[in-house]
C-alpha cells in the first residue's frame, strides 16, 4: 500500500507543479548577541545554528541573517512522505509550514523543517539518557582570569563580550573535556557557562572569569569539582 502511494505522489509531481521554496525563520544579530544567547533564547542548539547556517566557526556580527530551523533541498524523487519519516513529523506539518496546499513538491524547493514536540521530546530522552550515560563530575585546577589583561579581547570564544556582562559566569575550557556551550556547576564558583578557551587550558583545567583583578589574583590556582549538568 505505501509503495502504491509513494507511486502516487512521484506521479503528480510529474504532472503538476507547485513552487515550495520558503526561507526558515530567521533573526537579525543586533550588536551585542551572541550564538549561545540567540540559542537559549530560540531553545535550539549553537551546533545547529551553525550547521543550518553553514557558518566557518562561532563568530557573528551585527546585521546577519541567522535561520533557526532545518531546511530541506528537495532532490529528484523524493516525497513529502520521504521527507516526513526522515525528520519524524507528519506530512500535514511540513505542509502547513510552508505553505504548501497540495501534496506536490520540486526537486530544488527548500522546505522549513521544525523540530515538533514528538521530536523535540525524542530528542530531549535521548538527550538526557546519553546525559546520564556520559555524566562527568571531574576535579581540575582552576585559575582565574578576566577581561582586561594584556591582549585579552574580552570576547569569549562564543562570543560573550565580558566587558559588556561584566556579572556572567563563565569558564574557559579544554573541549575535548567540558563542551563549549555545557552548563556546569564549579565548586566555589557557581553555576558557569563553559564558553570560551585559552592556550595553556588543555586537559583538567578551567579558568574561571571574575571581572576584578585582584578578586582573580586571590583566586589563584585551586584543585575544585566540577560537575557538567547540560551540554
Amino acid at each position: 500500500m505505501k509503495n502504491k502511494i509513494l507511486s502516487l505522489i512521484t506521479f503528480a509531481s510529474l504532472t503538476a507543479g507547485f513552487s515550495a521554496h520558503a526561507a526558515a525563520e530567521e533573526v537579525t544579530v543586533k550588536e551585542g548577541d551572541t550564538l549561545w544567547e540567540i540559542a537559549k533564547l530560540n531553545e535550539v542548539e549553537v551546533e545547529n545554528i551553525i550547521d543550518w547556517n553553514k557558518l566557518p566557526g562561532d563568530i557573528i556580527h551585527p546585521n546577519d541573517q541567522l535561520k533557526l530551523h532545518e531546511s530541506h533541498e528537495v532532490s529528484t524523487g523524493e516525497t513529502l512522505w520521504d521527507i516526513a519519516e526522515e525528520y519524524d513529523v507528519e506530512v500535514e506539518e511540513i505542509e502547513d509550514w510552508n505553505k504548501i496546499d497540495s501534496h506536490i513538491i520540486e526537486p530544488g524547493d527548500e522546505l522549513i523543517i521544525k523540530e515538533t514536540e514528538k521530536a523535540q521530546t525524542s530528542s530531549e530522552d535521548k538527550k538526557t539518557e546519553s546525559n546520564k550515560e556520559n555524566s562527568k563530575e571531574l576535579t581540575v585546577t582552576a585559575t582565574a582570569y578576566t577581561a582586561n589583561c594584556e591582549g585579552c579581547s574580552g570576547t569569549t570564544k562564543l562570543g560573550i563580550d565580558l566587558h559588556a556582562n561584566p556579572d556572567k559566569k563563565v569558564i574557559a575550557v579544554d573541549p575535548d573535556v567540558i563542551p563549549l556551550g555545557s552548563t556546569v556547576e564549579v565548586e566555589g564558583y557557581g553555576t558557569a557557562i563553559a564558553a570560551d578557551t585559552g592556550g595553556a587550558i588543555k586537559g583538567n583545567k578551567i579558568d574561571v572569569f571574575i571581572p576584578s583583578e585582584s578578586d582573580a589574583l586571590q583566586w589563584g590556582k585551586q584543585q575544585v569539582e566540577v560537575k557538567i549538568i547540560e551540554e
